[in-house]
């Protein structure tokens, strides 16, 4: 017999209203939201935890629901979690050699006083491996010349930590260590810390630059050719982790020999010897948070 259109339509939209009904109630019914970070830091074991919240209405068996994930075209049960009851989890082994993965969540339940299952699919998900970041700095302030250490992944001799735009005496410890000299920068303002050079550019977060002052002892240095003077440097609070460098120069520098003015750790003062070279007169410049000093030295045969 033949149909006319009226007829087709009459069965059609029927099963349509159908189909609608099922998703819409499957939606109101269970709620899955991927709790994972799309990106996580690297680790030696290759395992990383894969969370999602399924979370069902009053109208679902609890008892049913099981949670699936899809990764790697391969199905695996999740099992729940013990921070919540509608947290499951999924322990996954990144094979060697990738640093992504591609999944997707379904949950399988049944609605009281039904005996069909029902299920219900999340969107594709995806999971990338960070193998360079930073975790924290040691400090988010200090005077300049104090040494700061940050830790992360991914670390190399080509690295150098900027203070906005300013690059800093920055020192390689290890993939997972840096440490900078705080530049000598205008003091009582805040910078953007960076570390760039190999692979990607890291943000390291916002660093404070505090005022502090010192004083040096003596005043004025005059020395023979190849005599040595102690010079003390004395700051008027204990130096922070890592101690303070105290950033010295002089526009006469064939005639003074001196190693790095370092103040330790937990000290207030460092004494360093000051060598006569080549005579002549001139002055050394001291630089710090507070401003600038200098002392007049004079070189004499």
């Amino acid at each position: 017999m033949h149909k006319t259109p009226s007829s087709q339509a009459s069965r059609i939209f029927p099963a349509l209203a159908a189909l609608l009904m099922l998703l819409f109630v499957s939606g109101c019914n269970m709620t899955i939201t991927n709790l994972t970070p799309e990106t996580v830091p690297q680790n030696p074991s290759q395992i990383y935890t894969i969370t999602g919240s399924f979370r069902p209405s009053q109208q679902v068996e609890t008892a049913t629901i099981r949670p699936r994930i899809i990764i790697d075209g391969q199905a695996y049960n999740m099992n729940r979690s013990p921070v919540g009851t509608d947290i499951w989890e999924f322990e996954y082994q990144l094979p060697v050699g990738r640093t992504n993965a591609t999944y997707y969540f379904i949950c399988d339940y049944r609605t009281k006083g039904s005996s069909d299952a029902q299920d219900l699919y999340s969107e594709l998900q995806t999971l990338s491996i960070a193998g360079r970041y930073v975790i924290r700095p040691e400090a988010t302030r200090a005077p300049v010349g104090s040494r700061v250490s940050i830790l992360g992944a991914g670390f190399s001799p080509a690295d150098i930590v900027y203070f906005d735009h300013t690059p800093t005496r920055t020192v390689f410890e290890s993939p997972s260590s840096l440490s900078f000299f705080v530049p000598a920068v205008t003091p009582g303002q805040s910078y953007k810390l960076t570390v760039r050079g190999s692979g990607v550019g890291l943000d390291v977060g916002s660093f404070r630059v505090d005022a502090i002052s010192f004083q040096v002892s003596p005043s004025a240095l005059v020395l023979r050719q190849g005599e040595q003077q102690a010079v003390t440097f004395t700051i008027p609070q204990p130096a922070p982790a890592g101690g303070l460098l105290i950033d010295v120069t002089t526009d006469v520098p064939d005639s003074v020999v001196m190693p790095v003015v370092m103040v330790p750790a937990n000290a207030t003062d460092v004494t360093v010897p000051v060598q006569g070279g080549k005579p002549g007169s001139g002055s050394l410049f001291f630089r710090s948070s507070a401003g600038e000093s200098s002392i007049a030295i004079t070189i004499t045969p």
